[in-house]
């Protein structure tokens, strides 16, 4: 009994020690584990369609979702890329989808796409900024009308303060994630 509790206290220490190890070298294997890719053929197809980074695009989709299809926020937002049904609709409308309704969202292939085309509208909407990366993510992510407020309250040239807390650790967490989706699964 004692040498099984010694293997067992050995094996413990081992896996401990490993996991340690993992998160401070972070190997491909770990971060491979912790940002999965999934939908990789559809992002691509749709980060091209819509001149973004895929890299940006999984990184929005693993902060926001995880990968999930069925995830669904508080706030009512929707999928994949969280789109809120009435953002959706709107997608839906400036480009050709008359007969959207809320369950299409449910489409990872439908939801990618309504979501690059609104990262499209809000990189289209904040380049020129110092930090027009930013405001996009913030953009995405506490609305456009609050962004807005943020860059009225700036000097021109000036980078815009992000106010929230929540959306500041947001545009930290998508930027990290997209490193990782850049550098380890290599979407460029």
């Amino acid at each position: 009994m004692r040498r099984l509790l010694g293997l067992l206290a050995a094996v413990a220490v081992f896996v401990g020690l490993t996991a340690v190890w993992a998160v401070a070298a972070e190997p491909d294997w770990y971060v491979r584990l912790r940002y999965p890719l999934r939908y990789e053929t559809v992002i691509r197809a749709h980060a091209r369609n819509y001149d973004l980074d895929p890299a940006l695009v999984a990184a929005v989709i693993h902060t926001e979702s995880r990968f999930r299809p069925s995830t669904r926020s508080p706030a009512g937002a929707v999928g994949l890329m969280q789109l809120l049904p009435r953002t959706a609709q709107g997608i839906a409308v400036r480009t050709g989808g008359g007969r959207f309704t809320p369950a299409d969202l449910d489409d990872p292939e439908i939801n990618i796409r309504y979501g690059c085309w609104y990262l499209r509208h809000l990189t289209r909407r904040y380049r020129g900024r110092p930090n027009g990366l930013d405001l996009t993510l913030a953009a995405y992510n506490a609305g456009q009308s609050n962004v807005d407020r943020w860059i009225d309250r700036t000097p021109p040239g000036t980078p815009v303060a992000i106010a929230f807390a929540e959306t500041r650790d947001y545009i930290t967490r998508v930027r990290r994630a997209q490193t990782y989706y850049r550098t380890v699964w290599r979407l460029t």
